[in-house]
């Protein structure tokens, strides 16, 4: 489309100077004659007076030589015969004897071609005699032409600059028209290969301004019918898992006995089958490719919304309960649905995996290119943190769905940053997610650090 506007503009820009130039071009050459003729025949009457007084030759040549024309030896006057005195001829004449009298005989000035170039102009003038005489004044080529190549160069030059003018402004229009055109094809190749980020910057001319206003609201409830998709998942993965583990707790403090065996397998069963959901649902869950435009969520209000969740099961057990850093709306580019799993999983893995009573915190950081979420808790820790980051990756452990950790380190990988596991300052463990806000990508992401000679500090 970018080439064809340009062909189209360099054709129609190409007629017009050649329908204006050329035209203009021969004015520049018939004015160019006209005024080398005009001076020609200006020259030729000056004569006149003379030749009205006196057809003498003496005095005739002194008039011929006293004028610019007969200086330069250009001016002829041919005198006819007057009575018993023969015709005169004075000066260089180049015109035929035969041109010479066509023009006494119709009595107006005419032009003659010259051998070997130029034109001779013919006046003819009346003597006091009654007869006519005709004053000849040679224009050669070059002051026939005088200017004329130039005015040729310079119509040339400004069709030129015309044409390669039309052609750059063509082509700004094109790409202007081709460039929001482009990133609309690519933007829909994209969510065609499930890169739900995909959005296109609504820019350009007005129609393609609507296109991608609509290409946008499309991708936009594409994501949200998606994400509804997505929630219902983690309804089954958090919404049950948590009532599943306030059952298991319960079983457990049943005590000895059929009924009390029974309740504690029906519970693992229950379990068991939950966790193959949810493995079903997150291999057929789509990869996006990053957010986009509408996408993400305020972590301050996620984490708010899921600790107050978790508040009535950590009231129950005994927990000491610290949130800090979520007084602010803190923006990141990850789906609400995406951090409330994450943080639910990380939440989830302090209930199951450290004692009733044990204390646990919740920070949030946020830094300039990225935010920080840090989960701590006073447990006895994780004897093998590299295999927990390894979990979601098996799956193979009842009671586990391969979700956990994983769960949060796909969450932080999608904007570029990682999952670490390390030491907490109330001395068990501490889940710190990096989540970018840039898109750079650190290094080491997945890697397990500890922090060593930390001082243990007193929960609030």
């Amino acid at each position: 489309m970018r080439w064809a506007l340009v062909k189209v503009c360099l054709a129609v820009t190409a007629m017009v100077v050649v329908a204006f130039a050329v035209p203009l071009g021969l004015v520049v050459q018939e004015m160019a004659s006209d005024r080398a003729f005009s001076n020609a025949e200006r020259q030729a009457a000056t004569i006149g007076p003379t030749l009205s007084i006196t057809t003498d030759p003496v005095q005739l040549r002194r008039a011929v030589e006293s004028t610019q024309m007969g200086a330069a030896r250009r001016m002829a006057v041919h005198v006819p015969a007057i009575g018993d005195s023969p015709p005169v001829d004075i000066g260089e004449g180049r015109a035929g004897a035969h041109a010479v009298a066509e023009t006494r005989r119709i009595g107006r000035a005419t032009t003659a071609s010259v051998p070997g170039g130029g034109s001779a102009l013919l006046q003819p003038t009346a003597l006091g005699s009654g007869d006519i005489a005709v004053v000849e004044v040679f224009v050669p080529e070059s002051e026939v032409s005088n200017g004329v190549t130039t005015a040729w160069m310079v119509l040339a030059g400004v069709g030129l600059a015309l044409i390669v003018g039309s052609v750059g402004v063509a082509d700004r229009l094109g790409a202007r028209l081709v460039r929001p055109a482009e990133r609309l094809a690519d933007a829909a190749h994209q969510l065609g290969e499930g890169r739900l980020g995909a959005r296109v910057p609504e820019d350009g001319p007005k129609e393609l301004r609507s296109a991608a206003a609509a290409f946008n609201a499309m991708a936009d409830q594409v994501v949200e019918l998606l994400a509804n998709e997505r929630e219902l998942a983690a309804d089954l993965s958090h919404r049950l898992r948590t009532p599943l583990t306030v059952l298991r707790l319960n079983a457990a403090s049943l005590g000895d006995g059929p009924a009390a065996e029974q309740t504690r397998e029906a519970v693992e069963q229950l379990e068991r089958e939950v966790d193959t959901i949810i493995r079903t649902a997150r291999e057929q869950r789509a990869t996006a490719a990053g957010p986009g435009v509408g996408a993400g969520c305020d972590a301050s209000e996620v984490i708010r919304d899921r600790m107050a969740f978790w508040s009535a099961l950590a009231e129950d057990e005994g927990r000491e309960v610290r949130l800090a850093g979520v007084d602010r709306t803190v923006r990141i580019p990850v789906a609400r649905p995406e951090l409330a799993a994450a943080v639910d999983a990380m939440l989830g893995n302090v209930f199951r995996h450290t004692p009733e009573g044990t204390p646990f915190a919740v920070d949030v950081h946020d830094a300039s290119d990225a935010v920080i979420v840090l989960v701590s808790d006073a447990g006895p820790g994780i004897a093998d943190p590299d295999a927990a980051l390894r979990r979601g990756n098996d799956g193979g452990r009842d009671g586990s769905t391969g979700l956990g950790l994983d769960i949060v380190r796909r969450v932080a990988e999608s904007t570029g940053g990682d999952v670490r596991l390390g030491r907490s300052m109330l001395g068990g463990t501490e889940v710190r997610v990096w989540i970018g806000l840039d898109g750079r990508t650190r290094g080491g992401s997945g890697g397990v650090r500890t922090r060593r000679g930390r001082r243990k500090r007193r929960s609030n």
